[in-house]
């Protein structure tokens, strides 16, 4: 299976399965339940059909944009290819790719009509993820108004961002909360870190970022171990933390959290699926989320 399919009503089977052989993707033909089971295997569908019949198809299926597939339309007569779903994530480059068969690719985000770029396309640009996705649709918006600074920071190092501002870190798959007691020390981290690795079968060079609360941004020994691991930490706020489900006992009630390790995993992660559960390890607990 690839992650990319080409779905189409049968008279229009031909023609589909050769954008199937350029896109190097599968084809299936239309049905009933297609756009369902085009949702659940594959980040990539081009539909060859009109869009109202997409439209349909798909609007009970949207969920998140960050987590639908791109979906891009292309009319029977082989004219234009519209994305409908996703042009940030996908779509819009799927819509290119199909140029090569003459095929017009027909873009309507804001950025790429004003011929900027979006954070969504520096992020993929730069093989990089969005940690802290609520904050495009704030910068976006200013890239359409003025030219918006971006900063480079080989690290280590910390950075302190307002909801303004997207914050790019290299791709990862998970994220892992760290909770800690005052003055640990660096090596109780990285230990404790290591541990939770090796139980849930992670390696470090697969991790997002390391989150924690904010209230934690004193405790040198956290700051040092992440960055003996190589890592990226993440700082949450109150708000943030209590906004997520803690489905572990935790005694962050003490300083007014719901939780720490298990709630800022979930948090920043993409999924938002918990694939380790906090665990103590001495003064540190762990959880990981993706």
């Amino acid at each position: 299976m690839t992650g990319t399919v080409v779905v189409a009503l049968e008279r229009f089977l031909p023609d589909a399965r050769r954008i199937a052989d350029m896109l190097g993707a599968d084809t299936i033909p239309y049905g009933p339940d297609v756009f369902r089971e085009a949702f659940c295997r594959y980040r990539r569908i081009v539909a060859l059909m009109s869009a109202g019949i997409v439209v349909r198809g798909i609007a009970p299926l949207l969920a998140d944009k960050w987590r639908d597939p791109a979906v891009v339309v292309v009319g029977p007569d082989l004219r234009y290819a519209v994305p409908v779903v996703g042009g940030h994530h996908g779509a819009n480059d799927l819509a290119r790719e199909l140029a090569r068969l003459g095929i017009e690719p027909v873009i309507t985000t804001a950025t790429e009509t004003r011929g900027r770029e979006s954070v969504e396309g520096i992020a993929a640009r730069s093989g990089c993820d969005i940690v802290n996705r609520d904050s495009t649709r704030a910068v976006n918006a200013a890239v359409l108004d003025a030219d918006v600074p971006l900063y480079a920071i080989a690290g280590p190092g910390i950075v302190v961002a307002g909801p303004g501002v997207s914050f790019l870190v290299r791709k990862g798959e998970y994220v892992v909360g760290v909770g800690c007691r005052k003055d640990v020390p660096a090596a109780d981290v990285t230990r404790a870190v290591g541990e939770a690795f090796r139980e849930a079968g992670v390696a470090p060079a697969e991790v997002l970022v390391y989150a924690t609360t904010e209230k934690k941004r004193g405790e040198a020994g956290l700051l040092a171990a992440v960055a003996d691991l190589g890592g990226n930490l993440v700082f949450l706020d109150d708000e943030t933390l209590n906004a997520e489900a803690a489905p572990s006992p935790s005694r962050a009630s003490l300083i007014g959290l719901a939780g720490v390790a298990e709630p800022a995993a979930l948090a920043v992660s993409k999924r938002k699926e918990l694939v380790f559960a906090k665990q103590t390890y001495g003064s540190v607990t762990v959880a990981i989320a993706r």
